[in-house]
């Protein structure tokens, strides 16, 4: 077989089911594989929403997954991306193709050195042969999914991508650890641990996208019900744990954030349960000693932690709670209830009678939408809103990037999201800065008869940095857009389209929905901004 094909058997071997990408002339031996082999290819009209659309879709099914870009500009494009897959956590495979390898040292037009290009955001960076593709596949499935998890970046040279393999077998490393791991105490031995858990009055549990990916939320929820004790989530493993039970005390750096970090400061030990420190938006500021239970040790070091316990993190956290089963309630259930029903207050702040909030639109769309909508956020204001205040019931019922954090994830995370299952409902939130960016993508979605709704948040501003210029008291310079008739932009792009001003149109919108859309339709909500100028 031609090295191409191994890339794709190996690709299919790992569970993944499609490749996003924007081809070129380096790309069509690799393209007529893919056909072959029958592995989807799905056309972005770019290569950074290609490599988006990747990313989601591996944060939405928890494997890997692969894009695709040409040469010269295309991987210089890809590589925002790919950045974004690093720093969010996600295993991902970006293929690049590449001048002949006979030439690529002497010769000049579109020719970038994509190693020098890629190795900064990315966990490895290598090139294909046709002697060693299927050992290259192997190493980067494998790179690419070992904690912590993240992209890799492989070129493939116009004449090694359709060339016979003499290195060809399809034997898939290990991807996943087991279950039944083992934790390995630094710092401090057991004993101490049981010590320190029993002088504390106030714990607090932090949990993140570590626990999340280990599918730990249950073991979270149990050692937290034993000490009776708050949970605080990063906001990419929102859902990690339900956020309905009376235990959940709210999402870390989102919309309320100076509420949560007083509540956090009142702790007296916290437990830092698979909690990744790339997501912190604030310094972390508690000075309560830190127990770091992780499938990583703590070397970040954004935190101290005296303690760590690492390997399998439902394991560390068993041998916790097996500790904590001695111990009497830390936290009284008025406590915790009088936090949330301050959470909740607050996330309402600064709404204005009679007009549309940017909270009125999502309380609005979480109401008429299904436990298990899969909802996906851009970044920018309504994020933070969205971040606090989308109620999630399941793991990865929320896509969002936190790490990188690129403006225009959101729309290409939706596709991807809805590609990944067609029966559950996606709701996608944006603004009109962060759409503009990907518009296009739009009439992909249409094309693929993706019955996605796709909420725009229309301020006519880029409110994050109007909001700190405000604060400086200067003009708003360079943040101000024009209007986009998101009607009209969404009749152009193949998709359904309508413009509401108050929340009884939008509730009327979402009640005429079809039960079964297979049309985008996108909705652009003429918000006042003004709540968040008090929010924020």
């Amino acid at each position: 077989m031609d090295c191409s094909t191994v890339i794709v058997r190996y690709l299919k071997a790992a569970g993944i089911e499609r490749i996003f990408g924007y081809p070129g002339d380096p790309s069509v031996a690799f393209l007529e594989a893919a056909r072959r082999e029958d592995m989807e290819f799905v056309l972005a009209t770019r290569e950074g929403t290609a490599g988006l659309m990747a990313q989601a879709h591996g944060q939405a099914t928890g494997l890997a997954s692969a894009c695709l870009s040409t040469l010269g500009p295309g991987s210089s494009n890809l590589v925002n991306a790919v950045a974004n897959a690093w720093l969010d956590r996600v295993p991902m495979i970006a293929i690049s193709g590449q001048i002949e390898s006979k030439r690529e040292q002497l010769f000049t037009h579109q020719v970038l050195d994509h190693n020098r290009l890629f190795s900064p955001v990315s966990k490895w960076t290598t090139v294909i042969a046709p002697h060693t593709v299927a050992g290259i596949m192997r190493r980067a499935l494998r790179v690419a999914m070992a904690e912590r998890p993240g992209p890799v970046h492989i070129s493939t040279p116009a004449d090694y991508v359709g060339a016979e393999a003499s290195d060809a077998d399809i034997v898939l490393p290990p991807l996943h650890s087991s279950s039944a791991g083992v934790a390995i105490f630094t710092g401090s031995d057991a004993a101490s641990i049981e010590k320190r858990l029993s002088a504390s009055r106030k714990p607090i549990i932090v949990t993140g996208i570590s626990a999340q990916r280990a599918g730990a939320g249950q073991a979270v929820l149990n050692l937290a019900e034993r000490l009776n004790c708050p949970v605080i989530v990063a906001p990419m493993a929102k859902g990690v744990i339900p956020e309905t039970h009376r235990l959940f005390a709210g999402i870390l750096d989102m919309a309320c954030n100076d509420l949560i970090w007083t509540f956090l400061k009142q702790a007296d030990l916290v437990l830092n349960i698979g909690f990744d420190a790339v997501e912190l938006i604030k310094p972390w500021s508690v000075k309560a000693p830190v127990i770091h239970i992780d499938s990583v040790p703590n070397t970040d070091q954004i935190y101290y932690a005296e303690t760590e316990i690492v390997g399998d993190i439902s394991a560390g956290v068993g041998v916790v709670a097996d500790m904590a089963s001695r111990l009497e309630p830390r936290w009284s259930d008025d406590e915790l209830a009088e936090h949330r029903k301050l959470l909740r207050e607050q996330y309402f702040a600064g709404r204005v009678a009679g007009r549309l909030n940017p909270t009125d639109v999502v309380e609005t769309l979480r109401a008429a939408s299904g436990e298990h909508t899969i909802a996906t956020t851009d970044v920018g204001s309504h994020k933070l809103l969205v971040g606090q205040g989308w109620t999630t019931y399941h793991p990865r019922g929320v896509l969002m990037t936190n790490g990188l954090s690129s403006m225009g994830y959101s729309l290409p995370a939706a596709i991807a999201a809805k590609l990944a299952d067609r029966n559950r409902d996606v709701v996608c939130f944006t603004g009109d800065g962060g759409l503009a960016m990907v518009q296009s993508e739009l009439r992909l979605a249409a094309s693929l008869g993706l019955g996605i709704t796709v909420v725009v948040f229309c301020d006519n501003s880029l409110n994050r940095i109007e909001l700190k210029q405000m604060a400086k008291q200067v003009p708003s310079t360079g943040t101000r857009i024009e209007p986009t008739d998101m009607m009209l932009l969404a009749q152009s792009m193949g998709c359904n389209g309508v413009m509401v001003d108050n929340q009884a149109q939008l509730e009327k919108v979402l009640s005429q929905r079809p039960a079964a859309m297979t049309t985008p339709l996108v909705i652009g909500a003429r918000i006042d901004p003004q709540q968040y100028v008090t929010q924020f």
